[in-house]
């Protein structure tokens, strides 16, 4: 990734921001030199992406940091859309299962703005430290992402295209600028399955960035607080 510059990443997005999904995909695939993945988390909408790179690339290895804290459905989801798509799921969890998280911290954090640094707490350890981990192993050159301009104010303020230099990698998002109501469409064109009970512990509200796309996040995971 050192050879995308500021420059370079602009040039992509305006080559990009005109095209479709699928040609993003294929776009990102061919800079990856064999070493892209997806992560997701199996919140809504999430097999619009996993659909839509597994039909480029049928073995994308699938990043999962599963915190330990998901509600049955989502795993539910998550199996059913493994068998579905064929996903070849790695999962990361925390050194610290949620029963001993549960026991020494009182349990996941009510998700309430005042509760900023305990959510912060958890995330690092739940969620940001087995997701560094599974990005050191896999080294990806290209990592593709469900984020969209429409879910909170940070994401609106990236692109389809950044140059994620934590994880040393080009982090692409063919949905950026896809709306609701066109993820509702592709889930019903291909018959996919959603997952409406999905609840991240990581994060306050909606609106909120759990880290893994903040620079809060980015920090906790240089220094290892």
């Amino acid at each position: 990734m050192p050879s995308w510059t500021l420059e370079k990443v602009a040039d992509a997005n305006a080559e990009l921001n005109g095209q479709s999904a699928p040609e993003i995909v294929r776009w990102a695939l061919a800079q990856a030199s064999g070493r892209a993945i997806a992560s997701t988390n199996y919140r809504p909408y999430e097999a619009v992406l996993l659909h839509l790179v597994t039909r480029a690339q049928p073995d994308i290895p699938v990043l999962w940091a599963d915190h330990g804290y998901n509600r049955p459905a989502t795993y539910r989801h998550a199996e059913a859309l493994k068998e579905r798509l064929g996903l070849r799921v790695r999962a990361y969890v925390p050194a610290m299962t949620a029963a001993h998280y549960d026991a020494v911290f009182g349990g996941a954090p009510e998700p309430t703005p005042e509760n900023e640094e305990r959510i912060k707490a958890f995330s690092k350890v739940m969620k940001l430290d087995p997701f560094q981990r599974g990005m050191r192993e896999l080294a990806p050159t290209v990592w593709f992402t469900a984020l969209r301009k429409v879910q909170n104010p940070n994401r609106a303020g990236l692109d389809v295209v950044v140059a994620d230099a934590h994880f040393n990698t080009l982090k692409v998002s063919p949905l950026f600028h896809w709306s609701d109501a066109d993820m509702e469409h592709y889930l019903k064109q291909h018959q996919l399955p959603n997952e409406w009970d999905y609840f991240d512990p990581a994060k306050a509200d909606d609106k909120r960035e759990c880290g893994l796309h903040a620079a809060w996040g980015r920090e906790a995971m240089g220094t290892g607080i």
